[in-house]
């Protein structure tokens, strides 16, 4: 039989099944229970019919083989002329040097930390059995852990882990001001009127290790803190008071809260009340006072008005009754808003109508 290698080919000749050599570029022939292995230049040197250790046994093929050795938790980077081609994990490998040039980057994994000698363009070609990807946002801290064992608090950016069998494991912190709102708080006054309270409070976390470590469930403490102040501030006052005073109820609750800062890793930026509800009776009360109220001061409005329109009066007949000019002006005003307001003016005795004003005016001036 005969059998054609080319340029991109080598060939592994076998004589009863035992490697004999390698075979070169040309025509070759099998007979006598001779058999030709073809193996490609860019794949790795290997055969069906024997082991990669005894095919490296032969000098010459040995010569023409880049050999790389990976041991155990480790993996190699595989280049061919500088460029990424593969990850190679343990145990033996050989690839043809004939053509291409083969270099390896031996890397430890018997932790999950990524060296920085690793570039990170390579795990965008790695394959995702191989390394855990973690990216945290611009408004995050991440814990990590190891095993379940908190390891350290990573920074915005992208990471990348190795696959090992230590498992890896990462929960996200947002840090940004958060705000928290504690609603429909049913408190008793002094005065034992029950009032619905809505409160917020923004706040922000300062220490995210402890927060998890020390303490259960922050969040909730805060809130049952901001509960307990509310409590006791408006235990204390009259509906009245607390009402007229609204600004010294945030002012109490707040100053709570930033006692607790410490105690509950977190930094309190501002507090302060939403709302309050009043029950529906004493809703309606104070809309009736409140209306009284108004009332009273419409009609305080109106008799100053009507003390101010009756002096302006007084003062204009003084004016009048000592200059009689001035009451004739006033006089001519009156029947000139009269003739603008009335279509027709009707008056009894002869004559027209401006012959009956100037007989009335020269009347009076006699």
């Amino acid at each position: 039989m005969k059998v054609i290698i080319n340029e991109k080919e080598r060939g592994f000749l076998f004589k009863n099944g035992k490697f004999i050599k390698v075979l070169g570029v040309g025509k070759h022939r099998t007979f006598g229970g001779k058999e030709i292995e073809i193996s490609e230049l860019d794949q790795p040197i290997a055969s069906e019919s024997c082991t990669l250790e005894t095919l490296l046994a032969d000098r010459e093929l040995a010569g023409l083989a880049s050999v790389v050795e990976v041991a155990d938790r480790q993996l190699a980077l595989h280049f061919v002329n500088g460029q990424f081609a593969s990850v190679l994990s343990g145990g033996k490998h050989a690839f043809w040097q004939i053509t291409d040039t083969h270099t390896y980057q031996l890397v430890d994994i018997s932790t999950p930390e990524v060296d920085a000698s690793v570039p990170e363009y390579i795990f965008a070609k790695l394959p995702a059995n191989v390394y855990t990807k973690v990216e945290v946002a611009e408004w995050q801290k991440a814990r990590l852990y190891f095993n379940k064992k908190l390891v350290r608090i990573l920074d915005a950016g992208t990471y990348y882990f190795w696959k090992n069998g230590v498992k890896i494991d990462v929960d996200y912190v947002d840090i940004r001001r958060r705000q928290m709102d504690i609603t429909g708080q049913e408190i008793l006054t002094q005065d034992k009127v029950s009032l619905r309270i809505n409160f917020v409070c923004s706040y922000r976390v300062t220490d995210y290790v402890k927060i998890l470590t020390e303490i259960d469930d922050f969040a909730e403490q805060l809130h049952v803190a901001a509960q307990l102040a509310l409590r006791d501030y408006v235990g204390k006052y009259r509906l009245d008071e607390i009402l007229e005073n609204k600004e010294q109820l945030s002012q109490y609750v707040f100053e709570k809260l930033k006692e607790k800062e410490g105690e509950l890793f977190v930094e309190i930026s501002e507090a302060g009340v939403k709302d309050i509800i009043l029950p529906g009776e004493i809703r309606d009360i104070m809309n009736t006072v409140l209306v009284a109220e108004k009332r009273a001061q419409a009609n305080v409005i109106t008799r100053r008005e009507e003390v101010a329109s009756t002096r302006s009066l007084l003062n204009t007949a003084k004016l009048m009754d000592e200059n009689h000019t001035l009451y004739k002006l006033k006089e001519l005003e009156y029947v000139e808003r009269i003739c603008e307001n009335v279509g027709n003016i009707t008056l009894n005795g002869s004559g027209d109508v401006l012959t009956q004003l100037t007989t009335i005016l020269a009347e009076k001036k006699e």
